[in-house]
């Protein structure tokens, strides 16, 4: 006698089992998200494969892997970066951890010279973190990595008891690939080189300062979490020969310059009227005691160019929407070696040193 499948109560669990996998039904993160089994599955395809969905990452296996003979169509140089992201908080004007982390990696990787196309996403979540904050922030990444038109293609997920960590961290990984006529590094920076910001500084630091409520502060300032990679191809394409570049984050531009300056063994003189910056912003650092030069940034690019080429590379800048208030704020110098001179509103110079300590802790 034929049993109808329907009926059989093996088959029914099966069928249950189905209907209810890739659904997290908890409203907070607990310690079996982050146990190797079916809840920790869950929550992987409900929130990372399904925002995240690419055919290198549904392959759901322990690694990504790549065709050699596709990514050298874009160069012969590979680009490899990773970064941890532990901003608090993890909402603030302007952006969030999950657009931060997808943005802050892309950016390490362009200031190469390098096309960004695969990222990879590893998640340290709090016990008792809420599941919604969880969708929120992988929305925003899957938004940043589609905009860039990058794939997140691989990652890794685990949770920590209550207490141990703060809600959410967040680690990426991103390769790209750097066209065989790209060679940036400070070690080619000469005197006579001119220094270029693509615009105004400090906005992050201060709009991350503003949403921890610590202060009876009311400002507009946002968050300049951006991807720069177009831009930096753009200013590639009239300008192969670019000297130097790197994106000024914790530290700010000053952390940048005396980098540069430390590597060339050359010295920088920047002129302080020549920076952009906002009044809110200058205003909110005369109040606490702080130096905008040393305030975080997420989306301003620092570049070191020929002088023959700067006007080119200021037009292209400012053509495009990451650019509009690009500047040039200063020049390379042979001394003093290794020190960076700001050119006061009022004509007179200071040192501007490596900043010793954190003005503002967990920023990005």
């Amino acid at each position: 006698m034929t049993i109808n499948s329907h009926q059989n109560p093996l088959f029914q669990k099966i069928e249950q089992i189905r209907r209810r996998q890739g659904k997290v039904r908890d409203t907070h993160i607990n310690l079996a998200h982050g146990s190797g089994g079916k809840a920790m599955r869950d929550l992987i395809d409900d929130i990372f494969v399904k925002s995240f969905d690419n055919p290198i990452l549904s392959q759901l296996e322990d690694q990504a892997t790549f065709d050699l003979a596709n990514l050298s169509q874009y160069g012969n140089r590979l680009a490899f970066t990773t970064d941890s992201y532990v901003v608090d908080p993890l909402f603030f004007p302007g952006s969030d951890i999950g657009e931060l982390a997808i943005n802050g990696t892309i950016n390490d990787l362009a200031v190469s010279g390098a096309k960004p196309l695969y990222l990879t996403c590893s998640m340290i979540l709090e016990e008792g973190l809420p599941v919604e904050t969880l969708r929120r922030v992988v929305s925003s990444m899957q938004k940043a990595a589609q905009k860039a038109g990058v794939q997140i293609v691989t990652g890794d997920t685990k949770v920590v008891n209550r207490g141990c960590a703060d809600k959410l961290f967040i680690n990426t990984t991103g390769i790209g690939i750097i066209p065989p006529h790209i060679n940036i590094s400070p070690r080619n920076i000469q005197p006579g080189d001119v220094v270029i910001i693509n615009g105004e500084i400090g906005n992050h630091g201060t709009a991350i300062l503003i949403a921890r409520g610590e202060l009876a502060l009311e400002t507009d300032i946002e968050s300049d979490c951006q991807p720069l990679h177009e831009l930096v191809a753009e200013i590639i394409k009239v300008c192969p020969q670019i000297h130097a570049m790197r994106d000024a984050t914790r530290g700010g531009l000053a952390t940048v310059l005396n980098e540069f300056a430390l590597t060339a063994n050359l010295g920088i003189r920047i002129n302080e009227n020549a920076i952009p910056i906002r009044e809110e912003v200058n205003g909110v650092c005369e109040i606490l005691g702080l130096e905008p030069l040393y305030l975080a940034n997420e989306g301003k690019l620092v570049i070191i160019a020929p002088p023959e080429k700067a006007d080119l590379i200021l037009a292209t800048m400012k053509n495009h929407p990451t650019g509009k208030q690009a500047s040039i704020i200063g020049e390379i110098i042979p001394t003093p070696p290794g020190i960076v001179l700001l050119k006061t509103a009022f004509g007179a110079e200071r040192i501007i040193d490596m900043l010793v300590g954190d003005q503002l802790p967990r920023i990005c």
